[in-house]
């Protein structure tokens, strides 16, 4: 096989994206021993409120949406199912994040992307149940409650900003 000058820069370009990226996607999964700390200032930067404010926070929320839905009665079963759905949320985990902390640092690296593609699996399945619900409430709705909906919606997702601000 004969190569030329073009054909091998661009293979070795290749093969050094690859090794680069294998390095960087490696050292991303690993948990240094200071984890814990550089995982608190994470939750930090991350709003890190408490579970009885991130409570209050959407119960508040949650009636402020549904004053502005101006529900009907016939509304008001889909309206239950939908706020049972999102009391939940997505953050809901069945162990505390520092038994989570805990058992990542007694597993290898393996077996850490095992648990983390569990857990991704996990989360997935949670949204798309979430999603049914949601699309279910949301198809009770009047074009206008729909439109109020999306507003609301879209009020805390703008691009770069968390909907929880510290």
């Amino acid at each position: 096989m004969k190569l030329t000058h073009g054909s091998f820069a661009k293979r070795a370009v290749m093969v050094s994206l690859l090794a680069g990226s294998s390095m960087l996607a490696v050292s991303a999964f690993a948990v240094p021993a200071s984890g814990s700390a550089n995982m608190e200032s994470c939750e930090a930067m991350h709003g890190g409120m408490d579970h009885a404010k991130q409570e209050a926070f959407r119960a508040k929320h949650m009636a402020e949406l549904k004053t502005k839905l101006k529900l009907k009665p016939e509304q008001e079963a889909a309206w239950n199912v939908y706020a049972k759905a999102s009391e939940s949320g997505m953050r809901a985990m069945d162990m505390d994040k520092q038994d989570q902390r805990s058992e990542f640092a007694k597993l290898n690296t393996p077996q850490r992307l095992d648990k983390m593609l569990a857990m991704s699996d996990a989360r997935h399945a949670k949204m798309v149940e979430r999603i049914k619900v949601i699309k279910t409430f949301y198809a009770q709705l009047t074009p206008e409650q729909q439109a109020v909906f999306d507003a609301e919606a879209m009020a805390g997702h703008k691009m770069g900003q968390h909907h929880h601000k510290p």
